[in-house]
């Protein structure tokens, strides 16, 4: 499930494809969210062993199922990465608050900037850091490891110069200034080619 440590003086190990979503984002990153959205009315990918950090009014699991519940209020979200998984819950947070229900949110994934999941939800958001270094979450053993790739941390709502002024101590954030017309369908990465002379 785990490979070894990169070096023997890391404590941090590398995770690659695992297949285990139960992977918890570490407290440091919990409370700078906090220090942004004040408190967490939902948590809607959680358990009972991530919400002793996150603390959140309501939240559900696996077997409650968030996808078919209303998000009222500010949410913290680390979704499951896997496939289809993360596309559902990406599409919710966009549904959520582009419908007025959700007011405030910071979800927390992969810095996929090539994925259409990502595209999703960066043109429904107002503000991303992307991370210096890799987020090391905990197993639910308390193992830490770090994916393959970045994160990023993409925040919704009105108050993108507090999300920045908390987050630039993990990052780089950007502001979502434009967005990107989609002229191919969203799995179509190829070069639009040249027509010959």
């Amino acid at each position: 499930m785990i490979a070894q440590p990169a070096n023997a003086t890391r404590a941090a190990y590398r995770t690659s494809f695992t297949g285990n979503n139960e992977w918890y984002t570490p407290a440091q990153y919990i409370e700078l969210a906090r220090a942004v959205l004040g408190v967490f009315d939902v948590a809607p990918a959680s358990n009972p062993i991530a919400q002793e950090t996150v603390q959140a009014k309501d939240y559900f699991t696996e077997e409650t199922n968030g996808l078919d519940k209303e998000w009222h209020g500010k949410v913290w979200m680390n979704p499951p990465y896997s496939q289809p998984e993360i596309v559902h819950f990406v599409d919710k947070i966009v549904g959520e608050y582009e419908s007025g229900r959700t007011t405030e949110a910071i979800v927390l994934t992969h810095n996929s900037t090539d994925t259409a999941w990502f595209n999703t939800l960066f043109g429904a958001a107002t503000a991303i850091c992307f991370t210096r270094g890799r987020v090391k979450f905990v197993s639910p053993k308390g193992e830490f490891a770090a994916p393959a790739m970045g994160q990023a941390f993409t925040y919704f709502g009105k108050r993108p110069e507090r999300f920045a002024e908390v987050f630039s101590e993990v990052g780089n954030v950007v502001s979502v200034v434009a967005k990107a017309i989609p002229k191919h369908a969203a799995n179509d990465n190829r070069p639009q080619l040249a027509k010959a002379a």
